[in-house]
């Protein structure tokens, strides 16, 4: 079965950075859009970033352009988040989220499609 679990969340300092990675197994990796949401306490999920089958294109929420920097290696399998310039509103549980099959980065920003979910990561940014 799809598994997807993340890694690399923690406690960071406002200003701080910190890099998450999810690693992908029981899927064909490279034929799936790969993304980040996150979900703040009493908030819904919402879209962070999003990226292509082949890299080409990347989406990001308004609130993290600039800041966050979504990237991904198929030959391990694995999809990773960079985050800089960390602020309190950035605290949240960030779950991984693999697309539609042949799907598109887009579609799955949008949450269209079938989504496959990780168990999510806490991160904290501490002011």
């Amino acid at each position: 079965q799809v598994q997807l679990v993340e890694s690399g969340g923690g406690m960071v300092q406002a200003g701080g950075s910190l890099r998450l990675s999810c690693a992908a197994s029981g899927l064909k990796f490279s034929r799936y859009p790969m993304g980040w949401f996150r979900q703040a306490p009493g908030k819904e999920r919402e879209f962070v970033a999003s990226v292509g089958t082949n890299s080409a294109f990347t989406y990001y929420a308004e609130s993290v352009k600039g800041r966050f920097t979504i990237s991904r290696d198929n030959a391990k399998n694995t999809v990773y988040l960079q985050m800089n310039s960390l602020n309190s509103e950035d605290t949240a549980i960030y779950y991984c989220a693999a697309g539609t099959y042949s799907g598109t980065a887009q579609a799955l920003s949008t949450m269209t499609g079938s989504i496959y979910w990780g168990q999510g990561t806490q991160v904290t940014v501490s002011s």
